[in-house]
Parts: structure tokens; sequence; C-alpha cells
């Protein structure tokens, strides 16, 4: 015995037990003994107390991880994906678009961009330049699966030749689904806009044999973002040649005000930087996109331009797509300058002129031109 264990003080009282014999069974009942219950209830455990709590805790911990299991199957069942559009593909290229038969079309516009690009951004009144294909999204009409929705192609442009590309004015498509979804998406992206009825074609729609009823899966892959009012970017030239027109700048965007001089026209083709940019030269097969305004030097009479409804065009370089001075001019000139162009009939529409335009086979004609940018096609 230690010393702690020592007896100290007055000597311990000695307890007086109970007889074990003088006891009945429900006073006292051995660890793990029955005492006499009748009818044979549980078995005796032969745990120790401890190890009984520990084992109730054990259950317990194992019953929470089985309803927390199970709740986690049920949020799963619940909440994971339906079908779904899926659009595949390289940019630039038609894209694989599947629509599932089982799919029905949301009542309100959705947009996403399963290619995300880091170019202009578009807003009102952008020019957005790009490839695009769309679909015909028809509701099904019950549960029945000859019933559930359909849907097939109804146009596409990724086939077309950059001469055939024309941009989608953003505010002016006469889409509401295209005009709202194209709203803040950037140049390099592919856009896939699920457009309900309500902004869709309306009753133009009919004409391609769509219903005022049914949705439009539109993709588009932006090309090229060009905001409204943008001009060249460059630095302002000095004209020193008083035998060509003068050009005043005027704001961007808008048409260029062009003096014709008191002077016979030149018999070869003048070419004068009025802003030098600062961007790559246009080189042969590059579709380059442009602001111009062309007029008669014998009258000063507009006969064509972009500046009226402000949507640029685009214009392939160097592969005979225009007349031959337009051509000549522009290659090798650099993204935002602006050019005058002076094209005796040799370089223009020849000696049958253009009676449509009113261009005659004599007439020289003059060209100010704003290079905006280039698109890859």
């Amino acid at each position: 015995m230690s010393e702690d264990g020592k007896p100290r003080g007055e000597p311990a009282v000695k307890a007086k037990l109970p007889n074990a014999k003088s006891l009945r069974s429900p006073e006292f009942t051995p660890h793990g003994i029955s005492a006499g219950r009748k009818g044979g209830g549980p078995r005796p455990s032969g745990l120790t107390a401890a190890q009984a709590r520990k084992r109730k805790r054990l259950g317990i911990l194992a019953a929470v991880v089985v309803v927390l299991v199970v709740a986690g199957g049920i949020t799963y069942l619940v909440t994971r994906p339906g079908p779904e559009i899926k659009v595949t593909g390289a940019f630039g290229k038609k894209p694989s678009v599947k629509i599932p038969a089982g799919l029905e079309p949301a009542k309100k516009l959705s947009t996403s961009t399963p290619i995300k690009g880091s170019g202009t951004k578009a807003a009102s009144g952008s020019a957005v330049y790009g490839r695009y294909t769309f679909y015909q999204w028809t509701k099904g009409t019950g549960d029945d699966a000859k019933k559930k929705s359909t849907s097939k192609e109804i146009d596409s442009s990724f086939s077309a030749t950059a001469q055939q590309i024309r941009p989608l004015v953003i505010g002016k498509t006469g889409v509401k689904g295209v005009d709202e979804g194209l709203v803040g998406q950037t140049a390099g992206s592919r856009v896939v806009l699920e457009i309900p009825p309500g902004k869709g074609f309306g009753s133009q729609g009919e004409q391609m044999g769509i219903a005022a009823t049914d949705s439009i899966v539109f993709v588009v892959d932006i090309l090229g973002v060009y905001p409204k009012g943008m001009g060249p970017s460059g630095t302002a030239q000095e004209q020193k040649d008083k035998n060509l027109p003068s050009v005043a700048a005027g704001k961007p965007g808008e048409a260029p005000k062009v003096t014709m001089p008191k002077t016979d026209a030149p018999s070869k083709l003048q070419v004068e930087t009025i802003v030098q940019g600062t961007g790559k030269a246009l080189a042969k097969n590059d579709n380059a996109v442009v602001q111009y305004q062309g007029q008669l030097w014998r009258d000063g009479k507009v006969f064509d331009s972009s500046f009226t409804n402000g949507v640029p065009a685009l214009f392939p370089i160097g592969v005979k797509a225009t007349v031959p001075g337009f051509d000549k001019g522009l290659t090798g000139q650099k993204v935002g300058s602006r050019v005058l162009l002076v094209l005796p009939p040799s370089e223009g529409y020849g000696k049958n002129g253009n009676p449509q335009a009113g261009i005659k086979g004599t007439d020289t004609l003059v060209f100010v031109v704003d290079i905006l940018g280039t698109i890859s096609t």
C-alpha cells in the first residue's frame, strides 16, 4: 500500500453488508443475470455499461449516416441534369446541333456561350458579322412519344462565301431574341440562343414554315463586332493635291462631305490617304470591313453609300469582287485609315457604266473609304 493509501485519523467504520440471501430479486440483480425474468425477455448482454453506451452512440451515428446518404441520393435524383441542347464543333465551322426530342422549349429567352471569345463586345446598334445556323423548334402536344417536341434546320450561312456574309445590326435584326441575346457577347464567341415564340420571327416566319407558336434555336459564331458610329482611328493627313476632291472629316460614323475641284478628272487611278491608320495592311484574300461613299466627279451626286444606314460593308480584297480601282486602291492600306479613291472609267464600270446607279460609261468615280477592320471567314 502506498503512503496515500494508509488510513489516517479515526479508524474506518465497518460497513455491515446485508446477506445476499435476504435480498429479493427485484432489489438485487447481479450484472448480466435476468434474476428470474419470466417470458424470455431480451437476451443477457455481456457488455459493460461503458461498452453499451459506446455501442449506442455508434448506432445513432450509423443511423444519421444512413439518413444523409438517402437524403443525398434523393437530392441527386431531383437536381441531376436533364436533357439539354448540345452544340459541338470547332469555331467558324458548321456546328453539330442536337435537340433532344423529349426536351420542351423554354418560355423565356435562354442564352449560352459554349465558346467564349475575348474580342469587342456587342451593344445596341453594333454590326455583328458572323456565321449562323438556326432551327425550328416545335413544342410537343402530349405525353405520347409521337407527340414530343420536334426540330429541324431552317437555314445556315456556314457554307456561304465571304461576299454573302451580312452583318446583324443589333436592334434591327427583326428578331427580338437575337437583338437581346447578342447584347454583351464578344467577338470570337459561339452563342446559342433558345428563342421563345414571342421573341421570334412572328408572322414573317410563315414564309419559312415557322408557325407563330414555334420556338427557334439560333447558333452564331461571332467573327467580328463593329460598334455604331465607328470611324477611322488613325492620324489625319494634309491634302496637298488641289486637283483632287477635298474631304471634310465630320463626326465618326457619319458620311464625309466631299467637294469636287473645278478641273478635269484625272485619266489614271488616284489614291490619297486622308487618315493614316496603324492596323494591318490589307492584302489579297483579306475581307475588309469598310464604310464608304461613292460619288460622280461630274456633279458630286452620291450613287452609293454605306453611311446611309450605318451598316459597314464587307469586301474581299484582291480577288476581283469589286470594280478594279476599288480593289487596287485598298490593297496595302492599313486598318484605321480613311482613303480617297478616284477611278477613271477603265477602273470603274467601263464603257457601259451602270445605268441603274446613274453611272455613264464616261463617268469618273470618287470614293471615300473608312477601313474599320478585317474578318477571318
